[in-house]
């Protein structure tokens, strides 16, 4: 049988589905495949050229990862097909498809981990794929190592202070200082629990120590002030905010609003948070930055003002009250980046603008396909997609779109 026959075989994989399922010709699906791989009888995987051992042991059963059996290329492919194929379902063609960023191995600077003990054994960890099972991490391939260094340490922690037969959560960031450590679900009783934070937070260097009993987060350590600095300025940093998985995913999607922004007016930050863009973009123009979480925006405030910005920062709950046509035609371009949800509200008022640029950040291929529609709808062209895969080997992909009248 020739590589030709092969390709066209219903019994070969032709694609990776949106869950990470490989789809033969015929339309099966086959979990844990990869494009080129043959189908044989009774369902027996014949790896082909784009299959690869998986770089990490607890694959496939953790559940961070799905696809680590995908090679790069067709990690890429998946990527790009992601948007492409939920645009496509919209009726909405991009004149451009950027190609991908993908970011590297073990640069996840963020991450969110369940714990629980059973006498005095601690697992910490993901949860299996579709159950509710730890996977005790022994090695982890996404992760920055400076946070699963942690992981070994905080079992030893965590056996003091976690209640037997009880779960907690383990969340943790990259900051300016270190790294920022959450524990919900804790119980700190005594002087010798609550020695064990201090000295775990001295041993460790971490730039903060956050624990919540159920009652609300209480800081035990931070002996600086914990910031994260976006273009420069550094803004306060509240515990587990919303942060962009890797610094080289950010650098990518930040490009390519910053390409896309004219060189001169106003712009506005829709879906600000912490200012990733508002501060990357903003030096030296006026910032209009519109975010819902109180904590977020007026850390953004704070640090835009001791940097001399020239930015308004707006306490706005943007699905609730949008912006609208007339306040959106004050501004050269417009950046949002809003949740999974999308921002059906917001883009239905600037389909109604004069908006020349919107710049589009999001983290959902079918919620950004869907609020594309009524863009396009409306007069205005998808210039560009730029497909971003900051969570390696799982099916999460971000983008960016640009839209221009």
């Amino acid at each position: 049988m020739t590589d030709t026959d092969n390709a066209t075989d219903s019994g070969t994989i032709i694609r990776i589905a949106a869950k990470g399922d490989g789809i033969t010709a015929d339309g099966r699906h086959f979990p844990l495949t990869a494009p080129g791989d043959r189908i044989g009888p009774g369902g027996l995987v014949i790896a082909g050229p784009h299959h690869v051992d998986p770089a990490c042991t607890h694959f496939p059963a953790c559940g961070g990862c799905q696809i680590q059996q995908l090679d790069e290329a067709s990690y890429a492919a998946f990527v790009t097909g992601r948007v492409t194929g939920a645009l496509a379902g919209q009726g909405v063609l991009p004149v451009t498809v950027l190609p991908p960023h993908i970011s590297p191995p073990m640069t996840r600077r963020r991450a969110a981990l369940r714990a629980a003990r059973a006498g005095k054994r601690v697992t910490i960890g993901f949860a299996e794929e579709g159950s509710h099972r730890l996977i005790d991490l022994e090695m982890c391939a996404v992760l920055d190592p400076r946070l699963f260094a942690l992981v070994a340490p905080l079992r030893g922690l965590l056996a003091t202070i976690l209640p037997d037969k009880r779960a907690a959560h383990v969340k943790m960031s990259l900051v300016d200082q270190g790294v920022d450590l959450l524990l919900e679900g804790v119980k700190v009783e005594g002087l010798a629990a609550d020695e064990a934070l201090g000295d775990f937070a001295r041993a460790h260097g971490l730039a903060r120590l956050t624990i919540d009993e159920g009652d609300g987060a209480q800081t035990r350590w931070e002996p600086e002030a914990a910031t994260i600095s976006f273009g420069g300025v550094p803004v306060g940093f509240p515990p587990f905010a919303f942060l962009q998985a890797t610094p080289d995913g950010e650098a990518a999607l930040v490009g390519a609003v910053r390409d896309a922004l004219p060189d001169m007016g106003a712009i506005a930050d829709l879906f600000a948070g912490l200012g990733t863009f508002a501060l990357a973009l903003g030096d030296g123009r006026p910032v209009y930055a519109g975010e819902g979480a109180r904590d977020a925006i007026l850390s953004l405030k704070l640090a835009a003002g001791r940097a001399q910005r020239r930015l308004a920062a707006d306490h706005r709950d943007l699905f609730r009250r949008p912006l609208t046509p007339e306040e959106l035609n004050r501004f050269a371009a417009v950046i949002l980046d809003p949740p999974r949800a999308g921002a059906r509200e917001q883009v239905l008022q600037l389909a109604a603008s004069a908006v020349p640029v919107i710049a589009y950040v999001s983290c959902n291929p079918a919620s950004f396909a869907r609020d594309a529609a009524h863009l396009t709808a409306a007069g205005y062209r998808l210039d560009s997609v730029k497909p971003v895969g900051q969570f390696r080997w799982t099916t999460h992909v971000e983008m960016v779109g640009i839209f221009r009248r």
